[in-house]
């Protein structure tokens, strides 16, 4: 079979599922984005704020139809990052990091190193599903209660140290973006010299707007909860318990 025989058909289906990837993390971090807006609004925590509307929709039945199909993108992308990892170590003869097919790519730090941001960003994956995934979409899976998405907001980012930790793995995706946003159209052939440039500059663009959404968003919770409204996490917190 073409796609798993073949060195270009395997990292056209990493480009596939990564362009796919991409779009969810455009879609993700725009709604986040929303509870900056929010605070501009004086709807940070409100129930018809922007964010909690944005999550509502991420709620619907035909967005948790596609969370599987989103797992199983995430395996797709992983599962041939590391086999074509392994392929790159074999055909060097040696421990190289990630095989590019340019003098520019080469020269890109992300470039060599892929497979390291790749690690970095699902290790810290694990940790971001268990602060806002398993509180907020499992519970729809399971029927279980779903906790205030402001509350998970201002619980998460509000910590100084999860802040940072959450700012490094941003940081980290960038990389991996910047990288491998132009990386998937150089597989479909558009790596030629009038193109090369823009595109190493559009991917730049691109995964900055993404992680610039995620920062401010977390960063606007981490001042909401510590400056601006200290008292609004308590506030969630008791309207969430149901009257006796």
């Amino acid at each position: 079979m073409f796609m798993l025989n073949s060195s270009i058909g395997k990292k056209f289906v990493q480009a596939v599922s990564g362009a796919f990837l991409i779009l969810f993390l455009l879609l993700h971090g725009t709604i986040n984005f929303f509870s900056v807006i929010d605070s501009f609004t004086g709807k940070f925590g409100a129930p018809d704020g922007l964010f909690m509307k944005g999550c509502e929709f991420m709620a619907l039945p035909i967005v948790d139809i596609m969370v599987p199909i989103l797992a199983l993108g995430f395996v797709i992308h992983i599962g041939f990052g590391i086999w074509l990892t392994v392929e790159n170590v074999r055909a060097r003869g040696g421990v190289k990091r990630y095989e590019v097919a340019s003098k520019g790519a080469a020269d890109s730090w992300s470039a060599r190193n892929m497979a390291v941001l790749g690690v970095m960003v699902l290790g810290f994956l694990f940790f971001h599903l268990a602060h806002f995934w398993a509180k907020m979409q499992l519970q729809d899976f399971t029927g279980g209660e779903a906790e205030n998405p402001y509350m998970l907001l201002l619980q998460t980012f509000g910590n100084p140290w999860i802040l940072g930790g959450y700012i490094v793995w941003f940081v980290a995706i960038f990389l991996h973006l910047a990288h491998g946003f132009w990386s998937m159209f150089q597989t479909i052939g558009w790596n030629g010299g009038k193109w090369f440039g823009r595109l190493k500059v559009i991917s730049v663009i691109v995964a900055a707007l993404i992680i610039l959404l995620f920062v401010a968003s977390a960063a606007n919770a981490f001042l909401q909860d510590n400056f601006i409204q200290p008292d609004l996490l308590d506030a969630l917190k008791a309207a969430a318990v149901p009257a006796v």
